[in-house]
């Protein structure tokens, strides 16, 4: 019994130290693994250099994503510009690209044109000027696009089409233009043609020659702003070729085609990212900026969208670079995609050019350089992992990234630097504990060498520049939900901007209006104006709409005065828990009081008025005014015309919440004052 206790403790002993050896071994191999993570990489002009940098930018519409940034006061409103436009302080962008509103929904709301009619004419509908004159005020060097996603029904002449009359469709759009310049002293840079929607060969062709034809020689064609495919078409068609000057396409993935490269033209991808704007939309963000250009030779990157500043509960609630949608309250959140922004802006200038050495890290990652060609130079590294880097668009394949340890070896003209600046941003996934564009010590260079450690899902920018700031602002007020009370009377004799505070249109144009031919109080108003359909992007309602306030909110009471102009024909609404914007606007459910001319009433569940809960004479007409006042509370609500009850206690089985809003039945001209909401 002995022997076998101690033959027992003997192979204890035994067993243990094997997996000791074993242990130990694996821990060696691990290190040896980890320590061959290695790679190599050659920084080098001596043989030419690659394409020229054309900046990175932000989108503002496509639409309506600027809608509420307006309504914030002094100093926030400025603040939030601040970061995304003043140099060296935040993102730092290089171009800003504007929707030039077609009076339609364009995905989160509509923008006005500056021509609702054909004899129609204003230059200070919207706030797309303001938007450009504020980047310009702060870089005068900004480049600016515009580009159409609707337009007016007059150009379609009757029909949903902008290409049947090419002349009147390139009349509208350098009309745009010529007006940017004579009313607000702004150049734009480049014109786009129809936002994702199809190219028409005949219209480009004259476009090109109505904006040389007035002078605007300078002012360069991007198209298709879609996918590829024009490419092919301008390898066999030398004028069309010619008239191009970009090929802008959206979210190709960072993949461009063989046929795009043989065209020699610049590739851009002129609309990308578009994705929730949390440390993972922060990563998407710094993966695309590098490799757009290390797999598909695009030289410009234009976020959509620039600030999400639109009620979050519309289509695509926070993909912006910063989010700034609480005018009320003056909170905003700068987001890590302002900063991954910086990494690349800060460092560098359009008229740069990429270094032909760039490419893919061994361990996964990718880096690029940049130069002014006097002698800077900018790399910009990143190791995102796939999980933490996913787009909204297009599906992201798998693939490996690891920590490693990278070995930069620097040619030809950089061969003599000693030093490079250091910036450096870490999502940090697992504890939660980020770190975006932090300054480091400046990393030293041995006989044109460099070594950095380079852990998963970082950002580091390498520079000879000095002259990288991390801005800061003092700290915005606390987040506030909409006010449970707000009134408006429309009383401004001489509005900055054609929209009233916190509506958002989502079909139809809601306009300040002064009523002249009222001498009593109802001189001041809101008019929705349109009194066609546009030529529209997507499924717009039949029936003109705005909405506001708390998307939460349950029990409400919506009040307006209201006056129909149209005689026999339409009628107007106010409305609580709408469900429904964006793309979607036509199938929006809620609680809809309609009054109509022919003196009757209607209560409906839809927009589109098919679900019908209740009818009757109301007695209202065109001409004069009158006070809608609608109260929902749990099941039940009941309205009121001028005070007195119309309907009660009518039985509603949903929606349980959504905003309130107000509109019309048709296209026609109709006018709002004295607008209230409350919320218990």
């Amino acid at each position: 019994m002995a022997g076998s206790r101690s033959s027992v403790r003997t192979w204890n002993f035994m067993a243990s130290h094997q997996e000791r050896l074993v242990v130990c071994l694996l821990f060696y191999l691990r290190l040896t693994l980890v320590h061959s993570q290695r790679g190599s990489y050659v920084l080098d002009d001596q043989k030419g250099l690659g394409r020229q940098f054309d900046g990175i930018g932000g989108l503002s519409g496509g639409g309506a994503t600027s809608r509420l940034l307006v309504n914030y006061p002094e100093p926030y409103r400025g603040q939030i510009l601040d970061y995304l436009f003043k140099p060296n302080f935040g993102a730092s962008l290089d171009i800003l690209k504007v929707e030039i509103g077609g009076d339609a929904q364009t995905t989160d709301g509509t923008e006005p044109s500056h021509k609702h009619t054909e004899e129609d004419e204003n230059y200070f509908r919207g706030y797309e000027w303001w938007l450009m004159k504020e980047a310009k005020k702060r870089n005068p060097k900004i480049k600016l696009i515009g580009l159409p996603w609707a337009f007016p029904g007059w150009v379609g002449r009757g029909k949903n089409w902008p290409y049947t009359f090419p002349d009147v469709t390139a009349y509208y759009v350098v009309s745009w233009i010529i007006g940017a310049k004579q009313y607000h002293d702004l150049d734009i840079d480049y014109i786009g043609i129809w936002n994702e929607r199809s190219f028409d060969i005949k219209y480009i062709k004259v476009l090109r020659q109505t904006l040389d034809k007035v002078g605007l020689t300078s002012v360069g064609i991007i198209a298709a702003d879609g996918d590829w495919s024009i490419s092919k078409t301008m390898l066999f068609d030398p004028y069309f070729n010619d008239a191009v000057q970009i090929i802008g396409v959206h979210y190709p993935g960072t993949y461009t085609v063989e046929d795009a490269i043989k065209t020699n033209k610049t590739l851009w991808s002129s609309e990308d990212y578009s994705t929730f704007n949390d440390n993972v939309g922060g990563g998407c963000w710094a993966r695309i900026l590098n490799q757009n250009y290390v797999n598909g030779l695009m030289t410009s990157t234009i976020s959509w969208n620039l600030v999400a500043s639109y009620y979050e509960d519309l289509p695509f609630g926070r993909d912006g670079l910063m989010t700034a949608q609480e005018p009320w309250s003056g909170n905003y959140v700068v987001e890590s995609p302002i900063w991954i922004t910086a990494h690349t802006t800060q460092f560098t200038e359009p008229g740069w050019f990429y270094l032909q050495t760039v490419g893919h890290l061994q361990s996964g990652g990718s880096y690029v350089a940049l130069t002014d060609g006097l002698g800077n130079l900018t790399v910009i590294i990143e190791t995102m992992t796939r999980n933490h880097s996913v787009c909204i668009r297009p599906p992201l394949p798998a693939y490996n990234v690891s920590a490693q340890t990278a070995t930069f070896s620097l040619k030809g003209s950089f061969t003599n630097l000693t030093e490079l600046q250091v910036w450096h941003s870490r999502f940090d996934f697992k504890t939660n504990n980020p770190v975006f564009f932090e300054q480091l010590t400046p990393i030293k260079l041995s006989e044109g060498t460099f070594t950095i450690n380079l852990q998963e899902d970082e950002v580091y920018t390498l520079t000879t520049l000095q002259t990288g700031l991390k801005g800061n602002h003092s700290k915005p007020p606390d987040s506030q939900p909409f006010p449970k009370k707000y009134m408006d009377d429309f009383k401004v004799r001489n509005p900055q901007f054609s929209e009233a505070p916190y509506f958002a249109d989502q079909t139809g144009v809601f306009e300040y209006f002064i009523n002249t031919s009222d001498p009593g109080d109802h001189v001041f108003t809101l008019r929705q104006v349109l009194i066609q359909r546009p030529v529209t992007w997507v499924a717009d309602a039949d029936q003109t709409i705005s909405v506001i306030g708390d998307y939460k909110w349950q029990n409400i009471t919506v009040s307006s005065d209201v006056y129909m102009e149209a005689v026999n024909k339409g009628g107007v609404f106010i409305a609580g828990r709408v469900t429904k914007g964006g793309g979607e606007v036509r199938n929006a459910k809620g609680v809809f009081f309609w009054v109509f001319p022919n003196g009757t009433y209607k209560v409906s569940n839809d927009i589109q008025g098919h679900i019908v809960l209740a009818v009757g004479k109301s007695g209202t007409r065109a001409g004069i005014w009158h006070t809608l006042s609608l109260q929902i509370k749990g099941y039940e609500a009941s309205g009121f015309l001028n005070g007195y009850p119309l309907w009660k206690n009518l039985r509603i089985l949903g929606p349980k919440n959504g905003w309130a809003a107000i509109g019309t039945e048709k296209f026609e001209k109709a006018q709002f004052d004295n607008f209230y909401l409350g919320a218990d």
